[in-house]
């Protein structure tokens, strides 16, 4: 790494660590006392809410890196710009191009330490964090009373009566399926994901043929019956779940699926109603595209922070402040179209992205 590498790290790394810590307590404290309400309703401790905020803290990880990124950037781009040493760099022969390589190496890793966060991270701190507000521990005691789903791509219909969504763990499963010959009905006391499978525990199956027959033509009963013809893994249930709860407003304002959860539901609906498949691919898309959210943050910070002359440092705070309201008005106005399928997926996902890169870009070649 040459010199010249070093010392621009060393003049972002500097204020991208305080604007990455001050963002973060700032979020924190906003969703502390956004929700302290519902802490003292729950009956939560301090200390329990303590673990709640340090739980969310990689969910909110999306939102904070991106803007200290761009506040950090601007910052020491300003800085630099202001005592000339942008200008003496240049005049060395250094092309914009040249000096920009360091930001976007940094850019590169933090969007892909962002896609690490937010995609096996953040889903599993989440749900911790759900099970502490909601059960008071983060343990594993917590079930989901009378869940039903349906499995299309294996053309199955689930009742459970009780599910244990951390353990894979079920209390009077019921799961019917009909083929061209029979109609199967399964009723188990309990069940379990095991090597690959569910195992169910005091069964009855009851075998109709043909399928539109009332009454059973054969009753099997067992103490132990493997599954392998039943589908529906622990993780599309956990899928099933979680996009049975979302509400569509709520996914019109922000990414809250992981991309596992979207490719695991779509293994058990392979097809699915316009508006469902809409609001899933949006996520999917925006999933994608919110990793390169920091390359964007480059590609527009540099044109703002690099032109020459003497500036107070805090036109590069002012700046990102104006950049980050209209990124993330055009990225919320995405979302809410893609949603409701006003416009596809992958337009509303990469739109916010697609503008400001554009923008930066042709600020950038109007500096060369």
């Amino acid at each position: 790494m040459r010199l010249l590498d070093r010392y621009l790290l060393r003049e972002l790394m500097v204020p991208l660590f305080y604007c990455l810590v001050g963002f973060q307590i700032f979020w924190t404290a906003f969703d502390l006392f956004s929700n302290l309400k519902s802490y003292q309703d729950g009956g939560l401790g301090w200390l329990q809410i303590g673990k709640i905020n340090l739980l969310r803290t990689p969910e909110l990880l999306a939102t904070v890196l991106p803007i200290a990124l761009l506040l950090a950037l601007l910052y020491a781009l300003t800085n630099l710009a202001r005592h000339n040493e942008l200008f003496a760099i240049r005049a060395a022969g250094v092309s914009l191009a040249r000096i920009s390589l360091p930001y976007f190496a940094v850019a590169t890793l933090l969007g892909g330490a962002l896609f690490v966060v937010t995609e096996f991270i953040a889903p599993k701190a989440s749900a911790k964090s759900t099970r502490l507000l909601s059960g008071g521990d983060t343990g594993t005691g917590q079930w989901l009373s009378n869940l039903n789903f349906q499995d299309d791509a294996m053309g199955q219909m689930w009742h459970i009566k009780q599910y244990n969504p951390a353990t894979g763990e079920m209390i009077q499963p019921v799961v019917g399926w009909t083929t061209t010959e029979a109609r199967m009905e399964l009723f188990a006391q309990r069940g379990a994901w095991t090597n690959g499978m569910w195992v169910f525990y005091v069964v009855e199956l009851q075998t109709f043929e043909p399928p539109t027959k009332v009454l059973p033509s054969n009753i099997l009963t067992t103490n132990v019956w493997a599954g392998q013809q039943i589908g529906g893994s622990p993780k599309q249930l956990q899928a099933e779940i979680k996009i049975a709860e979302l509400e569509k407003t709520e996914a019109a304002k922000n990414l809250k699926l992981s991309l596992a959860d979207i490719i695991e539901y779509r293994k058990l609906h392979p097809s699915m109603p316009p508006d469902k498949a809409a609001m899933l691919m949006t996520q999917f898309h925006g999933r994608i595209a919110q990793p390169w959210t920091c390359v964007v943050v480059v590609l527009m910070a540099l044109p703002f922070g690099a032109m020459t002359g003497k500036r107070n440092v805090f036109t590069g705070v002012a700046g990102s402040v104006g950049i980050c309201f209209f990124y993330f008005v055009l990225l919320r106005w995405g979302l809410a179209l893609g949603t409701s399928g006003h416009i596809p997926p992958v337009v509303a996902a990469w739109l916010p992205n697609v503008v400001f890169a554009g923008m930066g870009l042709g600020f950038l070649l109007k500096l060369r």
